[in-house]
C-alpha cells in the first residue's frame, strides 16, 4: 500500500482530507510535515499551472505541482525543477488549498 491510498479513496468519495507529507521535493511551497488540506478535483474549477495536486504518475503517488498543461494532459513536477511526467485528469485526485506549519 502506498502512502496516499487512503487519502485518494476519501477524495474519490468526495471528502476533503488533511495530512502531513514527508520529504523535501516541495520545499518552499510545502515543507516536510506541513499540514496540507486537499479537496477533491471535482470541487475545483479548471486546474492551472502552479496548482499543488495529489496525483499518480507512472504508478507513484505525489503531492506535486502542475508544471504545464497541453490539451487534456498535465505535466507534474516538484518545486526543485524535477519533472515526474504527463498525466490526464483521471490521475489527479485532489488539489491542495491550504498549507500550515
Amino acid at each position: 500500500m502506498s502512502w496516499a491510498n487512503t487519502y485518494i479513496e476519501l477524495l474519490n468519495s468526495g471528502k476533503d482530507v488533511e495530512f502531513r507529507p514527508k520529504g523535501n521535493s516541495m520545499v518552499g511551497k510545502v515543507n516536510s510535515a506541513d499540514k496540507c488540506t486537499v479537496i477533491p478535483t471535482s470541487k475545483v474549477g479548471l486546474l492551472k499551472v502552479g496548482d499543488i495536486v495529489l496525483c499518480k504518475v507512472k504508478g507513484k503517488q505525489y503531492l506535486h505541482l502542475i508544471k504545464a498543461i497541453s490539451g487534456d494532459m498535465y505535466q507534474i513536477g516538484n518545486n526543485r525543477g524535477g519533472i515526474n511526467g504527463w498525466v490526464t485528469i483521471n490521475s489527479i485526485y485532489g488539489v491542495c488549498i491550504k498549507v500550515e506549519k
